[in-house]
């Protein structure tokens, strides 16, 4: 799906750069156009809903957290675009707070929050954006600033350790876990707002039961009393496909990650928003739910401490062997034309190509806190290290005692610890 949208968006590209001048003025007022009228439909309060937005305005005058979520997000993006490297640079993200395992489980615990402002692209921060903007403009009128802040970054933090260790040496980022978990807290208010509306009817029937000549029966719910209509639910649909369908389309749906953000949207605003269509969250409760997610965070990063990225260290036994094999080659070459001997072969070997690859292997060996995922790479280099150990040293042994049968043992180990070497070599160096 992602290469079907990158190549339409291919071809509109293509087809606004045949335009002449004018066409790309048309085009270009019309595009303006329809951006207007998508605002302007996104932000429209859907019809029969303007006593909800009225007690909501009621409840929460001003809204402050949403549009502040959306500017540092914004803000964070355009800083990233004056930045050396691309915005999509795995290097840039981390350099801007991504999440990357190596350094957020080795004293950087904090980027567990700041990868939830750093985006990989405009569209990416859009569909964040869109994602946020109407859920947010009604959710935080609903619950209050302090809760609303509260489940947003609980779910967030949350989703950033899930993503952390199913994915302990990607660059994870983007807002999407905490965007999930304001989706949850809705549907968490909303089962709330059905369980208090049935109540309220059960106890209406029964006390119509009780009194059946009351012809005006006294409201179980007071003036201030808030209930979501299903029409606004509704009219929440596109943004949040627009979301869900973007990340889709990437393929950058953590289903892991975005689940947990969703679960604790969720079980936050069981918690929170138990009273909702009555009165905001009390602050010590969205608090003490803060501090809660914030204890479950570090008891589970606990484990992940000290991950360890082998990649470079993968990269310089690839090193070591492009460096001895070529110096050697070179020696060998001299050799056939007489400027040197089989003594000096030797030497070569015992002096310089073995210490380096003992070194190599002792660094290989002291590495701790290896992820799963790279548990290959590692089995791979010590199974070359041991294999190339094993044919330079009978090279070696062969060349001091001009003995051919060694040199040609020397042969077999040699292609294989090769082979081992070329599964493991790096994508862009085979």
């Amino acid at each position: 799906m992602a290469t079907t949208i990158f190549g339409l968006l291919i071809l509109l590209g293509f087809a606004f750069y045949v335009m002449n001048p004018e066409e790309r003025m048309r085009v270009g007022r019309e595009g303006l156009a329809a951006m207007g009228r998508a605002k302007d439909t996104a932000f429209q309060e859907p019809a029969g809903c303007e006593s909800f937005h009225d007690a909501l305005r009621a409840r929460t005058p001003r809204v402050l957290v949403t549009p502040a979520l959306v500017a540092l997000n914004a803000a964070i993006f355009v800083l990233m675009l004056f930045d050396a490297g691309a915005v999509s640079n795995p290097e840039t993200l981390v350099g801007w707070g991504g999440s990357f395992g190596p350094r957020t489980t080795n004293g950087e615990s904090w980027r567990l929050v700041t990868t939830m402002f750093v985006h990989s692209g405009m569209l990416h921060l859009l569909a964040s954006v869109a994602g946020l903007v109407q859920l947010g403009f009604i959710l935080e009128r609903l619950v209050g600033h302090v809760a609303f802040a509260s489940v947003y970054v609980a779910s967030g933090l949350l989703a950033s350790l899930v993503s952390l260790s199913a994915h302990p040496v990607a660059v994870n980022v983007g807002a999407s876990g905490a965007i999930f978990g304001m989706y949850g807290l809705l549907l968490a208010s909303l089962i709330w707002d059905m369980l208090r509306s049935f109540q309220g009817r059960s106890a209406l029937g029964a006390r119509l039961s009780r009194e059946p000549r009351a012809e005006n029966p006294e409201p179980l719910l007071d003036g201030t009393a808030v209930t979501i209509p299903l029409m606004v639910v509704r009219w929440l649909g596109p943004a949040a496909a627009l979301f869900i369908l973007f990340n889709v389309a990437n393929d950058s749906l953590d289903s892991a990650a975005e689940l947990a953000g969703l679960v604790t949207g969720f079980v936050w605003g069981l918690v929170l928003a138990r009273e909702v269509n009555e009165r905001k969250p009390r602050v010590l409760r969205a608090a003490a739910a803060t501090a809660v997610a914030i204890v479950i965070v570090i008891v589970s990063a606990v484990p992940l401490r000290g991950v360890t990225d082998v990649r470079p260290e993968i990269e310089r036994i690839v090193s070591v062997e492009d460096r001895t094999a070529s110096a050697y080659q070179t020696e060998v070459d001299r050799f056939k034309i007489g400027r040197t001997s089989a003594k000096s072969l030797a030497q070569m070997i015992d002096q310089t190509i073995m210490p380096e690859l003992h070194e190599a292997r002792v660094r290989l060996m002291a590495l701790d806190g290896v992820p799963h995922e790279q548990e290959p790479l590692v089995a791979g280099a010590e199974a070359y290290l041991r294999l190339r150990d094993e044919s330079w040293r009978l090279r070696a042994e062969g060349l001091h005692k001009s003995d051919m049968l060694l040199l040609r043992k020397a042969e077999s180990p040699e292609r294989a610890a090769l082979e081992a070497l070329q599964r493991i070599r790096p994508a862009d160096q085979k």
